[in-house]
């Protein structure tokens, strides 16, 4: 008896913001459910890929872990090519990951030649909300939605990979504004047994960090 192929969309998005702000930690807590005290920085880009389903329709989100420091700016081209949507993520504690935010949207819509930039698939995270219980925050939340609403209304979260906070909130809200922007990629596997919902399969494209 044959089975019956299965369609997956495959959705691309790009984790941007500086450097320490706790992309890395996000996409493993978020994937794999593990927070990793240390800091490593990533080499360039790395990404790996969480299925989960979104309004009954099988989804292969293919997260993308970019570097935060200046030297590795060049390679954006390479690795924003095709992407679904853009999370900027700054740390609540420090203005100036903050502010680095308009830079690092200008340098995306630059770099991928977005016709539409104020319909693009943003979706703004501020992190570390968990450090010090909220005595060392540089950053309002009113603040942070102001300038989201600025920009065209970008969904906005507030996370703590340490603690585990909103985290898979944001990431389902990711997963809708990047099914609403265009036609995604549709593709196929053979019906495979056991759960469908949030599979998760590592697939790594640079450091391990």
């Amino acid at each position: 008896m044959s089975s019956t192929p299965m369609q997956r969309t495959l959705l691309k998005v790009i984790v941007l913001g500086n450097s320490g702000v706790g992309k890395t930690s996000l996409i493993n807590r978020y994937v794999h459910q593990k927070f990793n005290q240390q800091f490593k920085p990533t080499i360039g880009a790395d990404f790996v890929t969480r299925e989960l389903q979104v309004e009954g329709k099988l989804v292969s989100l293919q997260i993308w872990d970019t570097a935060g420091q200046e030297r590795f700016h060049s390679l954006g081209p390479a690795f924003f090519r095709g992407a679904d949507s853009c999370v900027l993520v700054y740390d609540v504690n420090v203005q100036g990951t903050f502010d680095a935010l308009q830079a690092w949207r200008d340098d995306f819509i630059k770099q991928t030649d977005i016709s539409d930039p104020a319909r693009f698939p943003f979706v703004v995270i501020g992190n570390k909300i968990d450090v010090d219980g909220g005595a060392s925050r540089a950053v309002s939340n009113k603040r942070a939605k102001e300038w989201c609403t600025s920009i065209g209304d970008v969904p906005y979260f507030e996370t703590s990979a340490l603690e585990n906070q909103n985290v898979d909130e944001a990431f389902s809200a990711i997963a809708n504004v990047a099914l609403s922007h265009g036609p995604p990629q549709d593709i196929y596997y053979e019906n495979m047994a056991g759960s469908l919902s949030e599979i998760v399969e590592p697939q790594r494209g640079g450091c391990p960090c």
